[in-house]
């Protein structure tokens, strides 16, 4: 990990009892063990690692988005919701038509309206749109797998690092990351070629150390979607050589990071970009690094990661009371 700490929020302990506040006052009751799955996940330590700057107010929304993300991430990954894709399609279309303003049915709804109307106040255009296509294209991925899983297919590796790219949730926070910084990108500075390779770099590093830290977990759920496991089976090589196959991939991409930023510092010049959008895109540029450092510091101190001999196999079906309606 070349990148440096940037720490943690201070407001840690206080966005944590925040968003379990809300999670009631949304009527999020979560099973117990739904709710030790959640309690092991810490949402209040990764965002407090990727935002360390970030206000209380800013910290406790995204914390809640986070605790909301998760939720949906368990429910389609561990849950009957994740294996049928009828159901797994119509829970989808219903959040993409409350993310569109269409009306709620049912708590995990009824969430998602109280953080649509508080994210997107004040929000301009074009931001509004770019979130939507992030949160949207993460939302499908559920389905790709669903629909995969149920056929007895898995994709090639390939294939799986575009589809990562949404599924690991980067996206939606990197937008959320202009709130806090203050910033907004217009879409001539969103379209550099180096800007869109730095965003996917650092989303790829994600979603690989996701993987690499998610495997015995989901090893032990029959989940092949994870690229430690695709390495395993495209290659025919034990475990650990796939997972020290991963680990060098995890570097390669942290020197994308680091290209990226270079060639971004060419084309602001190339492109004349002066003012507030070169403001915008140098504070990214800044704090992606921190970002990604604290995702991987996340990843190694979570139990949601560190503790794969605590998942609970037999209890997994009483995760999908909120999409079986």
């Amino acid at each position: 990990m070349p990148f440096e700490s940037t720490g943690c929020n201070p407001g840690i302990e206080e966005t944590r009892k925040v968003a379990w506040e809300w999670a009631e006052s949304q009527g999020l009751v979560l099973s117990p063990t739904a709710r030790k799955k959640m309690i092991r996940t810490r949402p209040e330590l990764w965002i407090s690692l990727i935002f360390p700057t970030a206000s209380q107010q800013h910290l406790d929304l995204f914390c809640q988005w986070l605790f909301w993300a998760f939720l949906v991430d368990d429910e389609f990954d561990d849950g009957p919701a994740g294996r049928d894709p009828r159901m797994c399609e119509a829970a989808i279309d219903r959040l993409v038509t409350v993310l569109d303003g269409g009306p709620p049915r049912g708590a995990m709804e009824h969430a998602l309206i109280d953080l649509r109307e508080r994210t997107y106040r004040g929000r301009p255009a074009h931001w509004l749109r770019q979130f939507r296509r992030d949160t949207v294209a993460w939302l499908w991925t559920y389905h790709a797998e669903a629909v995969e899983r149920a056929a007895g297919q898995v994709p090639t590796r390939e294939d799986f690092v575009r589809h990562r790219r949404d599924s690991v949730a980067m996206q939606p926070f990197l937008d959320l990351h202009e709130i806090t910084a203050g910033i907004d990108l217009p879409e001539s500075a969103r379209a550099l070629p180096a800007y869109i390779a730095l965003r996917n770099a650092v989303t790829d590093h994600s979603g690989l150390c996701n993987d690499i830290c998610s495997f015995e977990k989901e090893a032990r759920l029959g989940y092949e979607h994870n690229a430690v496991r695709l390495i395993q089976r495209e290659h025919g090589c034990t475990l650990q050589e796939a997972v020290d196959e991963a680990g060098a991939q995890l570097g390669g991409i942290a020197e994308r990071v680091r290209r990226a930023e270079r060639e971004l510092a060419g084309q602001i010049a190339a492109a004349g970009i002066e003012g507030s959008a070169r403001v915008a895109l140098e504070r990214c540029v800044r704090d992606y690094r921190g970002l990604v450092r604290g995702d991987f510091d996340y990843h190694a101190r979570a139990e949601r990661y560190t503790r794969p001999d605590l998942v609970e196999i037999d209890d997994r079906e009483t995760l999908s009371r909120f999409f079986a309606a």
